[in-house]
């Protein structure tokens, strides 16, 4: 394994802990990536109670199965968010489905529609929180305070030449949340879903 094919070492430390079925380990596990799991979940699935099943059904599979992590195929909270994303699109297309039996209104290509949305709107929340701070700081002020580059560099005491970079930058891989295998994106983030 190449140098930099090597997982980094809490992720493989971690691993072994919970194929130990060290409890601690799981501890741990839930306090780094429990905020990442519910708001993935809630992203997709739009309600607190389903994100919260979600969320434990994430946390049940890497107790049951933590050897299912294959620390060639990325980070671990790569997994982690791979594995939240299918199971909240699972849930999603089951309850949309029953939803339309029970209800008779509404379309098959609706559901895609809506399974889709909701999958972008995932990828761009994961694309985001896996930024590098300097980005995530500039999109936030630009976005949520609605500064300006020149506000956002004063802000960051930055030049207003970095601030138009990160900018650009972040606003660039955020747009990629729309691709099919978006780089930055979870392995099987896009693509079929």
């Amino acid at each position: 394994m190449a140098k930099k094919d090597v997982p980094p070492r809490w992720d493989r430390k971690m691993q072994q802990r919970l194929a130990r079925g060290e409890a601690a380990a799981l501890g741990e596990f839930y306090d780094r990536f429990a905020s990442l799991v519910h708001g993935l979940a809630h992203r997709v699935l739009g309600d607190e109670r389903a994100a919260d099943g979600i969320t434990r059904e994430v946390f049940l599979h890497i107790w049951e199965h933590p050897d299912s992590y294959d620390p060639k195929q990325g980070p671990l909270r790569t997994w982690v968010a791979t594995l939240t994303h299918r199971l909240a699109v699972q849930r999603l297309r089951a309850t949309e489905t029953a939803a339309l039996t029970r209800e008779g209104s509404g379309t098959a290509e609706e559901l895609e529609h809506k399974v889709r949305r909701a999958s972008v709107a995932a990828r761009a929340d994961y694309i985001v929180q896996s930024m590098p701070v300097p980005l995530r700081s500039a999109l936030e002020r630009a976005y949520f305070q609605r500064r300006d580059y020149r506000q956002t560099a004063a802000d960051l005491d930055i030049t207003e030449d970095e601030a138009r970079r990160r900018l650009r930058l972040g606003l660039q891989l955020l747009s990629t949340a729309h691709d099919t295998e978006a780089p930055g994106a979870p392995p099987g983030y896009g693509g079929a879903v």
